[in-house]
């Protein structure tokens, strides 16, 4: 049978006549073929999966409440269009209480479907085509994919160890800069863990008025930050007057799914925001906005979300050290970022991190994530199923049971 008619219309942005004929595996593919080959062959095995990147706990019981009571009011049918005045309001007081940021609630402040949502939208509002995204790697490429699909192009900024996983913004070339219109950063760093400093950011804000770049930073995991406070970009002098910063309820609060964030920052980049988003969606559902903002008021949710993963991240840190991994506490998310090993003393030799995870989920059922866009790493995430800190126990018992063994390279 050939090729629909169509083959030959599907845009160039998505692989043009070629779409849907590439024969490359994505990696989280390769890991989830590694996943079942390890299940098959070794059925009796339970898999230790250090792989899962979400939230393993469901949203908190009084936010569930106030979602079931939610939906059954009349006034909460219909579109939302660029949001409620409850939910924007919240998110202002949830950025000044947390962070000293004073926002007007009404035009520097917009919900967002979900970060993933801001980040994909957000090009639009800048990117013509032949502009430049300057973006951190290794990290969320969505902004990037975006860019590319209005004709614009990214410049990889690589997060290497010895520059202490911040970019290295004067190895930029001029060439480079004259066609930049956005930076995009996340602090604290998905994967590597690394939490931005008051200097890291007067360092962007200082670049990005030198170089009329515009900033967009990722908050994501914000609220789960273990060295010192949680610190907004937006906290600091300046950075009103170059940029945005991106907050979703996704981490910090278990609502992973439920789809609600929000931008703030310069009013004006708010307003080009609002107007994309819509022409893009007609807002989050009210309930869920309603719910959220209900969240955002209780403080206690990110302190308890918080101290959980920083506990499992301390016991996880520990195990992999006693088996011979190279690591410490991260800074910041639910991600600890490892060298991978080289290979094994007597044993195959692991060209990448690819070759290493591989190894680890075929030949020891325990899962991570590779990463070799900026040096060769693995990512262990904490956010494996454990209904209690016994269960979190046996579970690093049982991983450093298969590594102790391991004599790495």
């Amino acid at each position: 049978m050939g090729d629909p008619y169509f083959q030959q219309l599907f845009a160039q942005r998505i692989g043009g006549a070629e779409y849907g004929k590439g024969s490359d595996i994505y990696k989280f593919e390769k890991i989830k073929r590694a996943k079942r080959k390890a299940l098959s062959d070794y059925p009796d095995r339970p898999l230790v999966d250090f792989g899962i990147g979400d939230n393993d706990e469901m949203a908190a019981p009084q936010v569930r409440a106030r979602m079931a009571e939610e939906i059954h009011r009349p006034e909460n049918r219909g579109y939302a269009d660029n949001g409620i005045a409850a939910f924007k309001e919240a998110a202002a007081q949830f950025m000044e209480r947390n962070f000293g940021v004073k926002l007007n609630p009404t035009d520097e402040v917009i919900h967002c479907i979900g970060s993933k949502t801001a980040l994909a939208m957000l090009p639009a509002v800048f990117i013509n085509p032949g502009d430049i995204t300057l973006m951190t790697v290794p990290g969320y490429p969505v902004a990037g994919t975006h860019t590319k699909y209005y004709g614009g192009s990214v410049y990889a900024l690589p997060l290497k160890a010895e520059n202490d996983f911040f970019p290295d913004l004067d190895s930029i070339p001029a060439d480079i800069l004259q066609r930049a219109k956005l930076l995009v950063i996340n602090y604290p760093n998905s994967p590597t863990g690394r939490v931005a400093t008051v200097d890291f950011y007067k360092r962007v804000i200082d670049f990005a008025v030198k170089n009329q770049v515009v900033v967009v930073q990722d908050a994501a995991h914000i609220m789960l930050t273990y060295d010192g406070q949680p610190l907004s970009f937006l906290c600091v002098p300046g950075a009103m007057e170059v940029g945005v910063e991106v907050h979703s309820c996704s981490k910090g609060f278990n609502m992973i799914g439920w789809r609600i964030g929000w931008v703030c920052g310069h009013p004006l980049i708010v307003r080009a925001f609002g107007d994309v988003k819509d022409n893009s969606d007609s807002g989050q559902f009210i309930a869920i906005q309603k719910s959220a903002a209900a969240a955002l008021d209780d403080a206690s949710i990110p302190v308890a979300t918080r101290e959980k993963y920083q506990r499992r991240l301390k016991k996880l840190v520990a195990m992999l050290g006693r088996c011979g991994f190279e690591c410490k506490m991260p800074g910041g998310t639910y991600f600890l970022y490892v060298p991978s090993p080289k290979g094994i003393v007597g044993g195959p030799a692991f060209d990448t991190a690819e070759a290493a995870s591989q190894y680890l989920i075929t030949e020891q059922s325990i899962v991570t994530v590779p990463w070799d866009d900026a040096g060769k790493f693995l990512r262990f995430s904490v956010t494996y199923e454990a209904v209690d800190e016994a269960a979190e126990d046996s579970l690093m018992s049982l991983a450093e049971s298969r590594l102790n063994g391991i004599s790495w390279q």
